[in-house]
């Protein structure tokens, strides 16, 4: 797997600097990194290099907390840009879980009838990255040759928010099986209201295969083989999680590599994805996958601190799910730095509530929710950088979906739900 580097360039425009991402087997940064974690990790028989630099980002010239960038001074809703396509999408997919057997059908609809839809935060952002990559929606009046490659482009980027939609909610049925869930998105799991775990599974498998058919009609190799790569990765995150060893519970660097699979993968090869089939260049499609690779770690990262501070009617699943299943997280790991102690705790496992209630008293008297944070921050802050750095453009619905996807890294670290 390819990471990049971000390296600075002079430009004669109004910037001053610009940053590019080129191909280079790490991802390194101008400032010494504050902490890096790499490794070798042997997966399904291959190997796959990772390296996990955490910069110090005070030098950087865009910062999603401190900013005067232009880009990032006119503020608009990210999920009001797309409204009307993401509409369009979540139609579409209702009629692609369509299917002859009532029983799979009401499993396979069960998150995507309306209301219970979720966020949709996935689509959105593949939406606005299409636009951000300079293909605009053409009025409806035009019908040029051209008006008409651009609408078949467009229809088949909305495929791919569609695709990467229907693989992140099997995961999610697959994930409410393995963890013997019965809350999810503030209603019951399919497996508790169908009281079926095996229905669950098979409307998973089956939601997957749907992906699967809409992926070969984008008849494009490199895309499918980017997307069933996420498909592998989630499958080796998840064994990942539940295989571990005592050491590797307490590594950092398993835990941002398992993070990357179950999490970031999805949305980071999907946004290359959208890049791709635009057309673009082999720079710019790594500069959308960075964005949503860094993006999915600071989402993972805020999802782990608030299943600590959050309460289950926000979150809508029960708080302090991780620690209960022994799932240990970046906050944990991180009060373990300070109190060593902590970690004899988590060698003796959570089935003993006691063990729960010291663990969280540690994490307490710790810096672990705050360093989680500003984790977060750091990989937020890369994700604008990413985005920050595509080719300039004049085009006002280019600019503004930039300004949504910045405006999604601070939405990102700063939601309580």
């Amino acid at each position: 797997m390819l990471f990049s580097r971000i390296s600075r360039i002079r430009s004669t425009g109004s910037n001053g600097c610009r940053w590019f991402l080129s191909h280079k087997p790490h991802l390194q940064f101008l400032n010494p990194p504050a902490y890096s974690y790499s490794s070798t990790h042997k997966v399904l028989g291959c190997r796959e290099n990772f390296s996990w630099g955490l910069p110090a980002l005070h030098g950087f010239r865009h910062n999603i907390h401190h900013q005067s960038s232009s880009l990032v001074e006119e503020q608009n809703d990210p999920f009001s840009l797309v409204a009307d396509e993401l509409s369009m999408v979540a139609n579409r997919l209702r009629l692609m879980v369509v299917t002859e057997v009532p029983k799979l059908a009401s499993a396979a609809e069960y998150f995507f009838k309306m209301g219970v839809e979720g966020k949709r935060f996935r689509p959105t952002v593949l939406l606005l990255m299409a636009t951000a990559m300079n293909i605009s929606i053409l009025e409806p009046s035009l019908r040029g040759p051209g008006d008409a490659l651009t609408k078949e482009l467009r229809a088949r980027q909305q495929r791919i928010a569609e695709i990467t939609e229907m693989i992140h909610v099997a995961s999610l049925l697959h994930d409410d099986v393995l963890d013997d869930a019965d809350t999810r998105r503030g209603i019951g799991s399919l497996n508790f209201v169908m009281g079926n775990k095996q229905l669950a599974v098979l409307a998973g498998d089956f939601l997957l295969s749907r992906a699967c058919v809409a992926l070969a009609s984008l008849k494009n190799t490199e895309v499918v083989s980017l997307l069933a790569k996420v498909v592998e990765h989630l499958v080796t995150g998840e064994t990942m999680q539940m295989t571990t060893t005592c050491e590797q519970r307490c590594s950092m660097e398993y835990y941002m590599q398992k993070t990357y699979y179950k999490t970031a993968s999805l949305i980071s090869n999907s946004c290359k994805a959208i890049a791709l089939l635009g057309g673009q260049t082999a720079e710019v499609a790594m500069l959308a996958y960075e964005y949503g690779k860094n993006l999915g770690l600071a989402y993972q990262l805020i999802d782990d601190v608030l299943d600590f501070t959050g309460t289950s009617a926000s979150l809508g699943k029960g708080s302090l799910s991780d620690i209960r299943h022994g799932i240990i997280t970046a906050p944990i790991l991180f009060a373990m730095e300070e109190f060593p102690q902590l970690r004899e705790v988590v060698d003796r496992g959570f089935d003993d509530p006691a063990n729960v209630d010291l663990a969280l008293d540690y994490l307490g008297k710790s810096r672990g929710i705050q360093r989680a944070r500003e984790l977060a921050k750091k990989h937020a802050n890369i994700a604008a950088e990413a985005i920050d750095s595509l080719p300039e453009s004049n085009d006002e619905d280019v600019r503004k979906s930039r300004r949504a996807l910045l405006d999604l890294t601070e939405r990102v670290i700063t939601r309580t739900k």
